[in-house]
């Protein structure tokens, strides 16, 4: 896909911006010079999920920050199904950045679709399967039959959720909401179960948790199901007491988000755009200027995490910016 300058011009790939001009003009310290490089306008689209779903939230964060701190650059964000939604609009050259769970990127043979690199691993996303308080569900086996919710299609909870089906031999009724829909579902009675492959907490499940009693239905069980079929992704996990109103601590499993990108986009351009997701940390977890809530997910980024992006190779910028850290 060509990255548009702002003339309308397609920017070749062969051409690369001064990694150190870069560097200098984002951290400010070009300031007292005589005259600032010139740097071609760019603009790029990152995929980001559905309503209700953290992906929208952080996604739009992390579009706002690069576009204020990578000179030059513009970053406007696409909403998606999620996660195999972002693979495929990446691969059709649809938008240059997305934001996908390492299982559904990476693929039977342990590797990550062609054309596409990290930038980097983000923060984990936990498997939530709730029920209204007074449901007949306790336990994983019970939804057996039932109507579910198993997330958006092309999301990452799609893909999860029907591998420990799957893996458990439990068949449904299956209906294909995003977070927000399911949420409302659950609420009127047309589904008697969801599931909610995000981070914690999210905020379709927050402001169901705050108006409506609910419960977190267990998945130990089928975490250490998910981690012997599937080595790599998985990990057994906990959703606290903290993160939903009159919710329990519960088990479950965790999956990495990571940031993906096109291949083609420069070097320079993405080493600009590593930089700045982990020396902006902090404003990241702000709220966007749009958005009422702040984005705690986005503390889980650090640089030590940052470069695990199992079989899924990094992009060379990016590989570039965890080599010069280390110096």
């Amino acid at each position: 896909m060509p990255i548009v300058t702002e003339a309308g011009r397609d920017i070749p790939n062969e051409r690369r911006l001064s990694r150190r001009a870069v560097l200098l003009a984002t951290g400010g310290l070009l300031v007292g010079c005589s005259q600032q490089p010139e740097i071609d306008r760019v603009h790029l689209r990152l995929a980001t999920g559905p309503a209700g779903a953290v992906y929208r939230r952080i996604g739009g964060s992390l579009a706002e920050h690069i576009s204020e701190q990578v000179p030059g650059a513009t970053v406007s964000t696409v909403p998606s199904g999620a996660s195999t939604d972002n693979i495929r609009m990446l691969r059709a050259g649809e938008v240059h950045l997305g934001l996908t769970s390492l299982d559904a990127l990476i693929t039977t043979d342990g590797s990550a679709p062609e054309g596409l690199s990290a930038i980097c691993r983000l923060y984990d996303s936990h498997l939530h399967l709730v029920v209204m308080a007074g449901s007949a569900i306790e336990e994983f086996r019970d939804l057996e039959g039932k109507r579910i919710s198993l997330g958006a299609r092309d999301s990452g909870t799609e893909f999860t959720s029907l591998r420990i089906l799957k893996l458990g031999l439990v068949n449904t009724d299956s209906r294909y909401l995003s977070q927000a829909e399911s949420a409302a579902a659950l609420r009127a009675g047309a589904i008697d179960a969801m599931f909610s492959l995000t981070g914690v907490p999210t905020p379709a499940i927050t402001e169901l948790a705050q108006r409506h009693p609910i419960r977190l239905i267990p998945l130990d069980a089928q975490a250490d199901a998910l981690f012997t079929a599937f080595p790599g992704p998985y990990t057994p996990a906990m959703i606290p007491t903290t993160a939903y109103a009159g919710v329990p601590a519960t088990r479950t499993v965790a999956v990495p988000n990571v940031l993906l990108v096109r291949n083609d986009l420069p070097d320079d351009l993405v080493y600009a755009i590593t930089d700045t997701i982990f020396t902006h940390t902090g404003t990241i977890t702000a709220a966007g200027r749009d958005d009422a809530e702040a984005v705690p997910e986005a503390w889980q980024i650090n640089v030590r995490t940052g470069i695990s992006t199992a079989s899924t190779p990094l992009h060379p910028g990016a590989a570039a910016w965890f080599r010069d850290r280390k110096r």
